[in-house]
C-alpha cells in the first residue's frame, strides 16, 4: 500500500480544505502516472506543522519572521507573506 506524507506550514499559512483536496487528488494522480501504482489503497496524509515547531539555524520560523518584520522600515509591507500577528 503506497503511503505519501505531505508536511506543510500550518498556522496562518495552512492550506484551505479545497487546496488539501487538490493536493490529495494531484498526488494520487502523480503516483499513478509516474510510478504506475494502483492507487486504490493509496494513503495521503497532510501534516500541518506550526511555525513554532520547526526552525532554521537554531531559531524557530516564528522567531525569524518576527526579526525580519522588526528590521523592515516602518510602513513597508512584505508582499510575499502576511504573518498572523500583522492581521488586526
Amino acid at each position: 500500500m503506497p503511503y505519501v506524507n505531505i508536511k506543510l506550514t500550518g498556522d496562518c499559512e495552512a492550506p484551505t480544505p479545497e487546496q488539501k483536496e487538490q493536493l490529495i487528488a494531484g498526488v494520487t494522480k502523480l503516483i499513478a502516472d509516474v510510478l504506475g501504482k494502483d492507487t486504490t489503497h493509496l494513503v495521503v496524509v497532510i501534516d500541518e506543522v506550526p511555525m513554532s515547531n520547526y526552525g532554521i539555524n537554531g531559531k524557530t520560523i516564528k522567531q525569524l519572521r518576527s526579526e525580519k518584520k522588526a528590521s523592515q522600515p516602518p510602513g513597508s509591507l512584505d508582499h510575499k507573506r502576511i504573518d498572523s500577528d500583522q492581521i488586526a
